[in-house]
C-alpha cells in the first residue's frame, strides 16, 4: 500500500525552552523565517551559496543552544516552579486523608481515628467534620496574640498559698489503732448527684475516723432523676482511694465474712452535728455490733471541725477522690483539644428544666417554655426547693435564679472575655435547645460542649451513665483557664475549691444580687455598664478568701487556712 506524500518526511522536534527563545533577537529568527521571493534564475545562481549560509546559522545557533543548555545544569541554574511544584503538600491529601490528618493532631489514638475516619456512619462523617473544623485556624496570629495578652486571661494573685496538710503528732499517733482496728466497719450510703456523692464521701471518711472504723467503700444510691446504676469504682480510682487514705483511714472493699451477720446499727444524723455528738450517738452501739450504716450524710456533718479533721477533708477531696482511669483519660483529651489553640473558658450552665422548676424561677425564653416550667411547679410541687413565699421576681431580684444565656453573655462581654474565646459549657441539655445558647453563640462563636470535642464512639461507653458524663464535665473545666458557673450548686462548690488548691485559678463568682439592677437599666452606655460590672467583680475572681470569715463554710470550697499555707500565713 503506497504511503502518502504527506509522511514521506518525517520531522523532529527539539523542545527549547522559552527563555533561550526569547533571548533570539527577532531579526535573526525573521532572516530564518522570511527569506525574499526569487526568481528561478536568482535561486540556481545563489542556492548553493544560501544553502551554505543556513547551514552554518542553524549549526551556530545549535552549538549556542547546547552550551547554554548544559551550563545551565552544570552551575545549578534552575528554572521557576512549574505550577504543581507550589500545592502544599495537605491539598494533595484526599477529603478523607484530610479529615484524618487533622484528628490525628487531637487525639493520641491515631489508629483509632483512621478506623473512625475510613469505616465511619455518615453521622460519625459529620461529627469529623465538626472537629476538624473546631481543630482548624479559626483566627489569625496577631488576632490569636491579642487574646492570649487580652486581661479577660489573666490569673488572680494567689499570695503564695500552696496545699499544706500537715497532720498534728496526736493524729498521726492515733493512725496507727486506727489502722489495725478489725472490730468496727462504717457502712455509708450516699445519694444524689456526682458532686453531691463527692462530698457525702468526704464526710463519710471523716466520720470513720472520727469513729475508728473501716470504712466500706461507699455504696451509690441509684438516683432516682437520672437512673445511673454506677458504682464507686466505676466513677473513682479505688485503688488510688485506699491508697492515699492508708494512713488515716482503712478503707476495705466489703464487710469481712465475721461481720455478714451483724445486726448493723442505723443512723440518719441531723444536719451540722459534731465530731462529739457522732461519738456519743453511735460509738457506743458500734463497738457493740461491729457495723454501722448511715445513710443521708449531704450536709450531716458540722463544716467547722478540728484542724486535722478538716486537712482530712480537703485530703480526701482533692487528693484521694480521682476519677477512673478511662473517665480521666477521656476528660484529658478533651481538655488538650479546648487548649490546643490557646486559653479557653469553662461555664457551668444552670439551664436545664429540673433546675428551672427546683428554683422558682423562670427562663425568660418565651411565655411557652415559663408556662411549661409553671405547669411542671404545680404538678410537682415537691420539687420546688426555693422559698415558696417569694414571687419569681423577687427571687430573681435576690439573686436566687440561674443566670440565663442572655444574662451569661452580657456579662462575659462586659469582663472583657475576647469575641475569639473558646468556650466549654457543662452542664444537662437546656431548656429550649439552641435557642436558650443562641445570645451566647452568637457573641462568642466558637463555644463547645463534650459532645462537640468527642470522636465517634469516644462517649457510648459513658452515654446512659449520667455521674460519668458529669465526671467528664468537672475535668475539662478543672483544667480550663478561666471557670464560671452561671448558678451555685455542688459542682461550682467543689471547683471553686479545687481550682483554689491548684493554685487559685481564676474563678468568676457572678454577683447576681448586685449586677440585676444594671442589667434591667437600658440607659446605661455600654461603657459605663462595662466599667461597673467590672468593679463589681473586682474581688470576685478566684482570689484567696479566708474560710475562717465565711462562718459554716465548707473548707472545701474554702481551704485557706486549714488546709493551705503560705510564708507569713495570712492574707496581706
Amino acid at each position: 500500500m503506497a504511503k502518502s506524500k504527506n509522511n514521506a518526511k518525517k520531522l523532529s522536534y527539539i523542545s527549547v525552552p522559552s527563555q533561550i527563545i526569547n533571548s533570539i533577537s527577532s531579526s535573526s529568527l525573521q532572516s530564518l523565517l522570511d527569506s525574499p521571493k526569487k526568481s528561478s534564475r536568482n535561486i540556481t545562481r545563489f542556492s548553493s551559496f544560501t544553502i551554505c549560509r543556513s547551514l552554518r546559522l542553524l549549526w551556530w545557533f545549535f552549538t549556542l543552544f547546547l552550551v547554554g543548555f548544559i551550563g545551565m545544569f552544570k552551575f545549578g541554574t534552575s528554572f521557576p516552579p512549574l505550577p504543581c511544584d507550589i500545592i502544599q503538600p495537605h491539598l494533595l491529601i484526599t477529603p478523607k486523608e484530610h479529615l484524618k490528618t487533622h484528628l490525628a493532631a487531637v487525639s493520641d489514638h491515631k489508629d483509632e481515628v483512621s478506623k473512625h475516619a475510613v469505616r465511619g456512619t455518615q453521622g460519625k462523617r459529620e461529627n469529623m467534620v465538626t472537629m476538624v473544623q473546631f481543630t482548624g485556624q479559626v483566627e489569625s496570629d496577631d488576632e490569636e496574640n491579642d487574646e492570649r495578652k487580652s486581661e479577660f486571661w489573666k490569673q488572680p494573685d494567689g499570695l503564695g498559698y500552696k496545699p499544706c496538710l500537715g497532720f498534728s503528732r496526736d493524729y498521726r499517733r492515733g493512725s496507727e489503732g486506727i489502722i489495725k482496728n478489725r472490730r468496727k466497719y462504717l457502712m455509708a450510703v450516699v445519694c444524689g448527684g456526682l458532686n453531691q456523692q463527692r462530698n457525702q464521701i468526704v464526710d463519710a471518711v471523716v466520720i470513720a475516723r472520727i469513729l475508728g472504723a473501716a470504712l466500706v467503700v461507699p455504696i451509690l444510691q441509684v438516683n432516682v432523676i437520672w437512673g445511673d446504676e454506677s458504682e464507686f469504682a466505676d466513677i473513682f480510682d479505688l485503688e488510688h482511694f485506699k491508697r492515699v487514705l492508708a494512713n488515716d483511714v482503712r478503707v476495705v472493699s466489703a464487710l469481712p465474712s465475721t461481720h455478714l451477720m451483724s445486726r448493723p446499727v442505723e443512723g440518719n444524723p441531723p444536719h451540722h452535728v459534731t465530731p462529739n455528738w457522732i461519738r456519743a450517738r453511735y460509738l457506743r452501739r458500734l463497738n457493740r455490733e461491729g457495723v454501722l450504716v448511715l445513710r443521708g450524710l449531704d450536709s450531716r456533718l458540722s463544716k467547722d471541725l478540728p484542724s486535722d479533721l478538716q486537712k482530712l477533708r480537703c485530703k480526701v477531696a482533692f487528693n484521694a477522690l480521682r476519677f477512673a482511669k478511662p473517665v480521666q483519660e477521656l476528660g484529658d483529651k478533651m481538655a488538650e483539644r479546648m487548649k490546643s489553640k490557646g486559653p479557653y473558658l469553662s461555664l457551668h450552665l444552670r439551664l436545664e428544666k429540673d433546675v428551672w422548676v427546683r428554683t422558682g424561677c423562670l427562663p425568660g425564653l418565651s411565655p411557652e417554655f415559663d408556662e411549661i416550667v409553671n405547669n411542671e411547679r404545680i404538678q410537682r410541687p415537691e420539687l420546688l426547693t426555693a422559698k415558696s413565699n417569694m414571687t419569681y421576681h423577687e427571687r430573681k431580684m435576690a439573686g436566687l435564679c440561674p443566670l440565663n444565656g442572655m444574662e451569661v453573655t452580657r456579662l462575659l462581654k462586659a469582663l472583657g472575655a475576647p469575641k475569639n474565646t473558646r468556650i466549654f459549657w457543662a452542664g444537662g441539655r437546656p431548656l429550649g435547645g439552641k435557642e436558650a445558647l443562641l445570645p451566647l453563640i452568637q457573641e462568642f462563636p466558637h463555644v463547645y460542649n463534650k459532645e462537640d470535642l468527642a470522636l465517634p464512639g469516644e462517649l457510648q461507653p459513658f452515654s446512659k451513665k449520667a455521674s460519668l458524663m458529669a465526671a467528664i464535665d468537672y475535668i475539662v473545666s478543672e483544667k480550663s483557664d478561666v471557670f464560671m458557673p452561671s448558678h451555685g450548686g455542688n459542682m461550682g462548690h467543689v471547683l471553686q475549691g479545687h481550682r483554689a488548691y491548684a493554685g487559685h485559678k481564676k474563678y468568676i463568682t457572678p454577683n447576681k444580687r448586685q449586677i440585676l439592677p444594671y442589667f434591667l437599666n437600658s440607659s446605661l452606655r455600654e461603657e459605663e455598664f462595662n466599667r461597673i460590672i467590672k468593679e463589681l467583680h473586682q474581688d470576685s475572681l478566684g482570689q484567696p478568701e479566708l474560710r475562717t470569715s465565711k462562718a459554716g463554710k465548707d473548707v472545701t470550697k474554702y481551704p485557706v487556712p486549714e488546709c493551705m499555707c503560705n510564708d507569713s500565713h495570712a492574707l496581706s
